[in-house]
């Protein structure tokens, strides 16, 4: 019988489907998170990845906490990303300062959050205008 909280490709999926990564800096990491992302969220956490590279051709990323990071080196972070159970979560770290907010809220003051489901189709010039305008803020030290 197999594990249903072991992906494919090996790593342990902890609650909602999140991969359970190492922490690490660079790409490595993060293409091993995304890798992970089970069933349809791989193929969006690729497009989210390819999508954030393209807006900040020197982004640096990490995996911390479980989840891929992304800012600029020696700024700190601007956004990172989370697979829960029938959602991927972006969080925007600095969301209250982007036009428009983000839609959902945090008990976080500045800290905003798109949900995704599984047969939403993204705003890609909406969401590349966040992560252009994220990314010209400044970062979180985490």
């Amino acid at each position: 019988m197999t594990d249903p909280k072991k992906n494919e490709t090996g790593p342990k999926l902890l609650s909602g489907g999140n991969p359970q990564i190492p922490k690490g800096e660079g790409n490595g990491p993060v293409a091993a998170y995304i890798a992970a992302m089970p069933e349809w969220k791989r193929d969006l956490g690729e497009r989210l990845d390819a999508l954030i590279v393209s807006a900040v051709p020197d982004v640096h990323k990490a995996v911390k906490w479980n989840q891929p990071f992304y800012g600029l080196e020696g700024d700190g972070w601007f956004l990172s990303f989370r697979c829960f159970t029938k959602y991927v979560q972006v969080q925007f770290f600095r969301g209250t300062s982007l036009d428009p907010v983000p839609p959902k809220a945090s008990k976080h003051d500045e800290v905003r959050y798109l949900d995704i489901y599984e047969d939403d189709e993204p705003d890609e010039d909406r969401l590349r205008s966040w992560v252009e305008q994220a990314a010209r803020l400044p970062g979180e030290k985490m």
